[in-house]
């Protein structure tokens, strides 16, 4: 699964690496948990381009109930994501990109659960696959959300944890967030492991283990 992740590049950088035409207004995130806002971007439907939006992490569908679906909702599988009724909508339709630059796993080690952070070793800010929802309570405000989708581990996440979220390259950005493009059998096929050469891991602090910590020391190394 994926259970907490980080956004720390500077709203520049995010708008030349997503070609936005703004840079977005935003702080750097060390710690982000389900349920908090985060930076997503997909097609604005009147101008047909691509625009950063703050949405809820926890995905509600349109025809829920309760909004606590949405606690069950933060990862889809890739592996069913076009066939469950929580997820195929979205699926088809309102697909975006979720804007991090590296997220956390736990390595389960005996009794232990030690946090590992993994990012792109280049450093560069990427793009978790993400599906997106609009929610309207019968009496309130719609509530926008989204999830992230997860797959089977590559050769460096294996020994931490049985699933990562998928990582698109940017060459996929378009199709992916093309509400026009609903072909499943290709979009499934971009929802494959990001390659291990590419991706660096290394061991932080517990702090993580709380969401209230959202700062630089949820980052740093910590011997093993």
């Amino acid at each position: 699964m994926c259970g907490r992740f980080t956004q720390t590049a500077s709203p520049e950088v995010i708008a030349q690496q997503f070609a936005l035409t703004d840079p977005p207004l935003f702080t750097p995130r060390y710690n982000i948990a389900p349920s908090q806002p985060i930076a997503a971007i997909r097609i604005d439907p009147d101008s047909t381009t691509r625009t950063l939006v703050m949405l809820r992490w926890g995905l509600i569908p349109s025809w829920a109930k309760d909004p606590k679906i949405g606690n069950h909702c933060i990862n889809a599988k890739a592996e069913t994501v076009a066939e469950k009724p929580s997820f195929r909508s979205a699926f088809k339709k309102r697909r975006c990109l979720i804007v991090a630059t590296g997220f956390y796993e736990w390595h389960v080690q005996g009794r232990a659960k030690q946090p590992m952070w993994i990012g792109l070793r280049n450093q560069q800010p990427f793009a978790f696959a993400g599906l997106w929802e609009q929610w309207t309570p019968s009496d309130g405000q719609p509530l926008e959300t989204c999830t992230i989708i997860t797959t089977e581990p590559n050769n460096l996440m294996a020994p931490i944890h049985n699933r990562m979220p998928v990582i698109l390259a940017p060459t996929a950005y378009d199709q992916w967030l093309d509400p026009t493009f609903q072909q499943t059998e290709p979009l499934k096929a971009l929802l494959r492991p990001y390659p291990s050469e590419a991706l660096m891991a290394y061991a932080v602090s517990t702090l993580v283990n709380n969401p209230r910590h959202d700062a630089p020391q949820c980052l740093e190394p910590v011997p093993v």
